[in-house]
Order: structure tokens, then C-alpha cells, then sequence
């Protein structure tokens, strides 16, 4: 008799995979997309006469190292070699699969609770495994094994399972892309949130990889691992995670503070007052060092940035000599159009930063990186350094329970164009991404815009508002609320 099957549409979903350990994943079904994998995307991209490799790294969850085994094995049962880099951030395996130029698997669930685990797929050079690029083919195939009960054991696998310790050269990288020896000595405090932050920022921001000290002052918040998060979650988009550190900075009388998710892809920062620094003002500052550098190097620099960030972006890229360019949110669409354009540089509101020099992949800690080096090179705080790229009022982004996104949505767009054209105003309205309504400045009215977008797996809708000011930010904001909550109740 087979053993029972999970139904791998619940698990794996457009850009990754994702679900509740032993219920919906673990080492039978891991092992089943593992060899998935090696059959899709590792064997098809090998050069001919070359053999077959990948790389599979994990984070500090308790479930990691026994998926990330089953996984390495059903890999390997289809004569591919594996080289386990064990326990890294999730760039940390980015770097791996560019460094080595294999196809990669990362094991995390980000800053879900502890009783998820995930995988995170891409090509060789780091290139992205979504639902379009290969995902589907893998959920399909692996579901078939499932269903059959002729699940990949491992069993005599042809191909090797090697160890490899990576972290030096990742840190020795990174390092290599922004100096951060020649500034002034800056204390910084590090809220990991118990994540794979507390494995990566002693090696690249210390000495721990045995690299050269550096001018910094680390003030370590939260660096043990531990997948159960006994401090907060690991997740510094939301506000309530990011009080223990806003509270240290001012207190350890630190330059800056920054908050790394649970697998250490995205960073958020805060001042020496402890007050956040938006994401689009961290990817406006990275952009025009990155810009410099393009334009010294006799390149067009090209920016990416998602229509949720803010209009100080593109406004920022245009005058620093950069071309701006405007995607859809998510971490795909980033991507593509970082190769369409050879993009130096993209950035997105939910704290993902996307470097050419890392395989256009993303990197919190090079981020973090870059905003260190823009302080130490000033006398400044952060605070009137950060004030240059915070030109407008955002809200943040707002959900709200719906029964039907779309026809909410167009009553939106109704009745805030009536009322805008009844005041004699004018917006423009695309569509690019859910819809958003531009106001640009007028004699009678300062610049606005919102955004809303239906989620793709709960029936909300999210709203990001932005105005020239607090005021007009929260004109608009609530004119829209007082529409979707009225069309909802």
C-alpha cells in the first residue's frame, strides 16, 4: 500500500515552496521534488560532457538538515553530484550557485513560524525557478512519483554528496563590492531575530570568517539561532519587530541600526534615533552610489524599482543620470527586466535589493553594506542623510477584507476620479500592477498616488498611498479606505 500523498499545489506555490512540517513536507516528499529538480532543471542546463551539479544550503530551522538531506538525496539519485554548503543565508546560496555556477536550493521558510519549512529553487548563476521557469514541471513530475508510490529513495544514487564551507568567500565578495575601511568608525546594532542574520553579519560586518576587522562596532541583538524565534519573528516589515532594535540604537548611543528577516535576504534599517528608514529611501541611496559607479565606468546606469516604491525613486535615479525603470512588485518580474535592460541596481518596497554584481540577485547585507559606506563617508547621522531620499509621505500598506477585489477596485477608480474631476483636477490611471491613480502636482493640489493590487491567495485588498506631504498622504488614503470598507462591509 502507498504511503498517504500531499497534494503539491498547496505546497508549491509561484516562486517557491512552502508548507507546514511533518503534514505537508517532509523527507518523502522533499526527496520526490529533490529528484524533481535534478530531472527539470540541473540535468536539461548541463553542458554536454560536463557533469551534473547542484548546491543545497539550509537555514537554522529545526526541520533544515533532515529535509535538506532527503532533498540532496533524491538530487543525487539522478546521477547529479551535490555540494551541501550547509547552514547560510538565503544569498549566501545565490552566491554559491553564481560562485560555482550550478543550479541551487535553499531551504527556508523565511519568517514564517517555525512549524514551516520551504525551498527556494534557481538556476545555475542564481537565475530564479518560478512557477513559469520550471516550477510547475517540477511540482507536476514530483506529484506523479507521490501519487504512484515509485518515490526516489536514494538508494544507490549515482550521483556524490559533498561538504563545502562557503562563508568566507561569500563574506570576501561582498567585501570586494563596497569598501568599508576608508570611512569614520560607526557602532552599529544587529537585530537578527534569532535568523541566519546572527551566522552571516559576524562573518562579513566582523572577523569571524577569519576576514580582516573592520571599522564598525557590532552590538549583536538576537544572534543564536534558533528556528523557533523565542524573541519576535524574524519578519521586520512588521512594525512590532523592529522595537527592540529601535529601542538598542539609541540606547547603545549607535550610528545605525539594521534588522535582517529570518533567512537574512532583506534588511531593514533605522537611524541613530531609532526611527525607521523607509526601503525606497535605502534603495535611492544605494542607487546613486551605484549610478556613480556606472557613470565613472562609462556605462548607462539603469534602475529598477517597483511601482510601489516611492516617486522620490525614479525622481532620484533622473537626477542623479540614471535611468529609471518601473515593474510590476515581486522578486520575477525584478529579475527580468534586470536582464532586459542590464540593470545595475533594483530595489523594492518590501526591502529586497537586486545588485548585477550578485548575479542580479537579491542581498540584504550588500544593501546594508552600501548605506554603511554612505554614512561612514559623512559626518552626518543618519537621520539628515536619510532625510535626502525621504521626499514624501507613504501609508504603508494597508489590507483590507473584500468579497470581490475587482469590483471594489473599479468603484474605486470611479469615484475618486469624479471627484477628482469635479474639483478640476486631472489623474492619470495604469494598470500595470492592480491599478494605481497619479495626481501630479497641480497650482490647486501637491502630488498624490495610490496603489491597490487583490492579493493572489487571500480576498484582500492592499493599499500604499502617497502624497507630497502627511496631510494630502492622508486625504487620499482615507477617501480610498472609506470606498473599499464601504463596498466590503
Amino acid at each position: 500500500m502507498s504511503a498517504p500523498t500531499v497534494n503539491l499545489s498547496s505546497v508549491i506555490k509561484a516562486y517557491d515552496v512552502r508548507g507546514t512540517v511533518p503534514d505537508q513536507l517532509d523527507a518523502r516528499v522533499v526527496r520526490a521534488i529533490g529528484a524533481a529538480f535534478a530531472e527539470v532543471v540541473v540535468l536539461p542546463e548541463t553542458p554536454a560532457g560536463q557533469g551534473a551539479k547542484a548546491v543545497v544550503g539550509y537555514d537554522m530551522r529545526p526541520s533544515s538538515p533532515e529535509l535538506s538531506a532527503a532533498f540532496a538525496d533524491g538530487v543525487a539519485s539522478r546521477g547529479v553530484d551535490v555540494t551541501v554548503i550547509g547552514l547560510c543565508s538565503t544569498d549566501g546560496l545565490y552566491f554559491a550557485s553564481g560562485f560555482l555556477d550550478v543550479p541551487g536550493a535553499m531551504f527556508t521558510a523565511s519568517h514564517n513560524p517555525a512549524q514551516y519549512n520551504g525551498i527556494k529553487l534557481c538556476r545555475a548563476g542564481a537565475r530564479p525557478v518560478g512557477q513559469d521557469t520550471g516550477l510547475s514541471a517540477v511540482r507536476d513530475l514530483a506529484q506523479s512519483w507521490l501519487d504512484s508510490g515509485e518515490v526516489p529513495d536514494g538508494t544507490g544514487a549515482v550521483g556524490a554528496v559533498d561538504e563545502q564551507d562557503l562563508l568566507k568567500a561569500y563574506a570576501a565578495h561582498l567585501r570586494s563590492l563596497v569598501d568599508l575601511t576608508g570611512g569614520r568608525r560607526l557602532k552599529v546594532v544587529v537585530d537578527a531575530g534569532n535568523g541566519m542574520g546572527g551566522f552571516t553579519a559576524p562573518a562579513v560586518l566582523g572577523d569571524d570568517a577569519g576576514l580582516p576587522a573592520l571599522p564598525l562596532d557590532v552590538v549583536p541583538l538576537y544572534f543564536e539561532l534558533d528556528g523557533t524565534f523565542p524573541n519576535h519573528e524574524a519578519n521586520p516589515l512588521d512594525p512590532k519587530n523592529l522595537l527592540d532594535l529601535q529601542a538598542a540604537v539609541p540606547a547603545e548611543g549607535a550610528d545605525i541600526g539594521l534588522a535582517f528577516d529570518g533567512d537574512a535576504d532583506r534588511c531593514f534599517v533605522v537611524d541613530e534615533k531609532g526611527a525607521p528608514v523607509s526601503p525606497s529611501a535605502v534603495t535611492a541611496m544605494v542607487a546613486r552610489r551605484e549610478i556613480a559607479k556606472e557613470l565613472r565606468a562609462g556605462r548607462r546606469p539603469v534602475v529598477i524599482h517597483n511601482l510601489i516604491t516611492s516617486r522620490a525613486v525614479p525622481e532620484l535615479v533622473a537626477a542623479d543620470g540614471g535611468t529609471p525603470v518601473r515593474t510590476r512588485v515581486g522578486h520575477s518580474f525584478i529579475k527580468q527586466r534586470m536582464a532586459e535592460e542590464g540593470a545595475v541596481f533594483g530595489g523594492e518596497h518590501s526591502a529586497h535589493y537586486y545588485f548585477r554584481e550578485f548575479w542580479s540577485a537579491d542581498t540584504g547585507m550588500l544593501a546594508a553594506m552600501h548605506v554603511l559606506a554612505a554614512l561612514a563617508e559623512q559626518d552626518r547621522p543618519l537621520s539628515e542623510l536619510a532625510a535626502e531620499y525621504e521626499l514624501y509621505a507613504a501609508s504603508g500598506e494597508i489590507n483590507s477584507t473584500v468579497a470581490d477585489a475587482a469590483a471594489v477596485t473599479e468603484a474605486v477608480v470611479a469615484a475618486i476620479t469624479e471627484t477628482v474631476a469635479a474639483e478640476g483636477e486631472t489623474v492619470e490611471v495604469d494598470r500595470l500592477d492592480g491599478v494605481t491613480v497619479f495626481h501630479p502636482a497641480s497650482a490647486a493640489q501637491p502630488m498624490w498616488w495610490f496603489n491597490l493590487r487583490a492579493s493572489n491567495t487571500e480576498p484582500l485588498l492592499r493599499l500604499n498611498a502617497e502624497g507630497a506631504d502627511e496631510a494630502t498622504m492622508a486625504v487620499i488614503r482615507d477617501r480610498v479606505l472609506a470606498i473599499v470598507r464601504g463596498e466590503s462591509a
